[in-house]
């Protein structure tokens, strides 16, 4: 398994913080099940953020094999 980039960790990190504040202020829970339950989701969501990051250098578009025929060719303009 490669190791995970520096953009992985950033944003998988801000995630967890973020998401386990948000959460932790909107429910407004104090017991320790209620925290312990936000912060498995907050782990979750980064963990699933990081994982989810484009990895540098993977191009989605690549040139074609072989010379380009006339009728596949970009018009120029005038």
């Amino acid at each position: 398994m490669p190791r995970p980039t520096a953009a992985q960790l950033a944003y998988g990190s801000c995630t967890v913080i973020f998401s386990t504040l948000a959460m932790l202020l909107l429910s407004q829970t104090s017991s320790g099940v209620g925290v312990a339950v936000i912060a498995l989701a907050a782990l979750a969501l980064g963990l699933l953020v990081a994982l989810t990051v484009a990895v540098p250098g993977v191009r989605a578009e690549r040139a074609p094999a072989g010379p380009v025929a006339e009728e596949e060719r970009v018009p120029t303009a005038l």
